[in-house]
């Protein structure tokens, strides 16, 4: 049966599981047992319908099989691979993955594309990751960047979008986001997802580097003005807390539901500053 609104835990749909757990990426400095321990925590708190997957590198798998067996956790652990050893290291990861289903449940695979999106190298990621498992494949951002988003959908991946990192030039402009959010809005079912540096709500500069950083929220309602024929980049600029939260607010279910459809998740090294935030707006 699907959950009927406002969703798991009472969390609005436009939140459910939309934060998937990175703690064991940059700028997370969490050890695995570190890691998992928050993670399982969270799966039990007030806010574990916020929560989505379990981000773990392929090469470190032995490593978060071990403390999961020492852990015991009562359900199967929800995971999102990351590829980090090369297409050819697929089979192999999923394989592990699979033999400790007990552990483990694959719910995603993610990897970064070639820096040309070539078609067959997308045909063997289709062959390589099982039919229930969603794909997820990064293309570069450069000259024919959009084309390479396009060919990640058409071949049944969700394309995914970085939205910063540790340097400026990791950070997308305005125009770059809403570009990609226009390419992926215009195919029937498609989904993205997102990741790095979204651990706030609201746009904002960094207090340090000075570099803007993209909202989560303003993804949101982007992607939702994306879907209604709205301006996209005023959403993505904006820095008004307090407008972006009532535009969401005002969002149906429906409509919450088609802009979730769009973009599906959004990976965060960090769950307490996305919590602290919408709570904060009065969104949860």
């Amino acid at each position: 049966m699907e959950l009927t609104p406002p969703g798991p835990r009472g969390i609005p749909p436009l939140f459910a599981h939309l934060v998937d757990d990175s703690a064991l990426f940059p700028p997370g400095e969490a050890t695995m047992p570190e890691a998992l321990k928050a993670h399982l925590d969270i799966r039990t708190g007030e806010h574990a319908g916020v929560l989505g997957v379990f981000l773990c590198q392929a090469s470190r798998l032995p490593e978060l099989i071990t403390e999961l067996i020492k852990i015991r956790p009562r359900e199967p652990l929800p995971l999102s691979l990351i590829i980090d050893t090369g297409l050819g290291g697929v089979p192999k990861a999923i394989s592990i993955v699979e033999s400790r289903h007990e552990l483990l449940a694959l719910k995603m695979v993610e990897m970064p594309a070639p820096s040309d999106v070539d078609e067959v190298w997308l045909e063997r990621v289709s062959e390589f990751v099982p039919e229930d498992v969603v794909r997820v494949v990064e293309p570069r951002r450069g000259v024919g960047w959009l084309d390479g988003v396009r060919k990640v959908i058409e071949h049944g991946s969700w394309p995914k979008i970085r939205c910063g990192g540790l340097s400026k030039e990791n950070f997308p402009s305005v125009d770059e986001v809403a570009d990609f959010l226009s390419v992926v809005s215009n195919v029937a079912g498609a989904s993205f997802k997102a990741t790095n540096s979204l651990h706030r709500a609201v746009r904002h500069a960094d207090g340090d580097s000075g570099v803007e950083h993209h909202g989560f929220l303003n993804l949101l309602v982007a992607s939702g003005r994306c879907l209604s024929g709205g301006d996209v980049r005023e959403a993505l600029a904006a820095t008004d807390g307090a407008a972006l939260a009532e535009e969401a607010r005002a969002l149906s279910d429906d409509a919450a539901k088609a802009v979730r459809a769009l973009f599906a998740s959004y990976a965060s090294a960090t769950f307490d500053e996305p919590i602290t935030d919408l709570q904060g707006l009065g969104l949860l």
